[in-house]
């Protein structure tokens, strides 16, 4: 079989996409359940969780399911850098009434150990945000029976990804919520929307594409096959779902967010992500960048989200969240890509008629 099969075997073509600090295994299984494929965020893991995650979700379902991982750079700061951004986030800490962390040993899960891990649990597929893996490392992964689905902002990130040997590629566009994919660009270069990324990508590989970014129900859904993608991949959608694990003042900012409340912002993390606009994003911005690269920025801002949280404060929160946020409702994830599923098929009825009549005229 290959990924192209499999995600046409799906009874439905929608993947929960992973996302840090709002899904976890419970997420993954409901949607893989209800007839989709579930998405592990396993980028915030240590190594020696990945295999067992993995195998919990095999227990609880047969059907496909896969894993993503943030390929996050070695991180290297300069002499001061780590002061110099502590200095700047310290009445940050005072405001939340938390002391200002220590210097880290270290800034995220080492990813070598991570895609070790990843290997010998062999999840049905297997996803990678940030940068790009080897051949070899692409053909660790098949050879253990693992689909490799390269993110891609841009059709010449696609190439990349196709040329070292990937299965499939995952169409991140602009609208899209959580942190940027782009690798082999600049940010204003891979600010790409989903309907123009997935129709350009499409003609530049031979590999079957998932649009993600900006599909909130069953209209997004009908327009995402009709572009020609495999599937659609969801995750903002899923924000206020049962399953989630957002945040009590995440998923509230959430609930009420407006109809343009989504902003791009590299404050929190040192890495351009897409979220609710708040406080910190506005009063960070004009310095936004000369914060540190992720992951030394995301490190050392985790125990302040961590204490705003606590204290259900969203404006010292990484609200992540994509431009349709408005759109989110609450439920059980299943209900939810069901109710989806059907009204993707109402939609493609109702242009199926009128295309029809249009035919039917000439």
């Amino acid at each position: 079989m290959s990924l192209a099969a499999l995600l046409d075997s799906l009874p439905i073509p929608i993947i929960q996409a992973p996302m840090v600090g709002a899904s976890l295994d419970e997420l993954t299984v409901a949607a893989s359940e209800a007839g989709g494929m579930g998405t592990l965020a396993a980028g915030a893991l240590p190594p020696a969780e990945i295999g067992p995650v993995i195998e919990a979700i095999r227990a609880r379902t047969s059907s496909p399911f896969g894993v993503n991982l943030l390929m996050a750079p070695k991180a290297a700061p300069a002499p001061g850098e780590v002061d110099a951004a502590l200095a700047r986030l310290a009445s940050w800490y005072a405001e939340v009434g938390a002391p200002l962390p220590e210097t880290p040993n270290q800034f995220a899960p080492d990813f070598d150990a991570q895609f070790d891990a990843l290997v010998a649990a062999a999840p049905p597929v297997a996803s990678f945000t940030f940068s790009i893996l080897t051949p070899a490392q692409v053909k660790r992964l098949q050879a253990a029976g693992t689909y490799v689905v390269g993110t891609a902002t841009t059709a010449a990130e696609a190439r990349a990804w196709a040329e070292a040997g990937a299965d499939g590629i995952s169409a991140q566009g602009f609208e899209a919520g959580g942190h940027r994919g782009h690798f082999l660009g600049d940010i204003e270069g891979s600010l790409v929307g989903t309907m123009a990324l997935v129709s350009t990508i499409r003609a530049a590989v031979d590999l079957p594409v998932i649009a993600a970014g900006g599909v909130m129900d069953g209209r997004g859904v009908a327009a995402g096959l009709a572009l020609g993608a495999a599937a659609v991949q969801m995750g903002t959608a899923f924000l206020l779902s049962d399953e989630a694990i957002t945040s009590k003042p995440w998923r509230r900012a959430a609930g009420t967010a407006n109809d343009d409340a989504t902003r791009l912002t590299r404050a929190f993390t040192g890495r351009y992500a897409r979220g609710i606009e708040n406080r910190f994003m506005r009063l960070m911005h004009g310095v936004q960048d000369e914060v540190p690269a992720y992951p030394v920025q995301n490190r050392l801002t985790q125990p302040l989200r961590a204490a705003a949280a606590k204290a259900d404060d969203p404006e010292m929160l990484s609200l992540w969240a994509g431009q349709a946020v408005r759109l989110a409702r609450p439920g059980r994830a299943g209900d939810m890509i069901r109710s989806w599923w059907a009204e993707a098929a109402e939609v493609a009825d109702g242009l199926a008629a009128r295309t029809r009549r249009g035919q039917e005229t000439e």
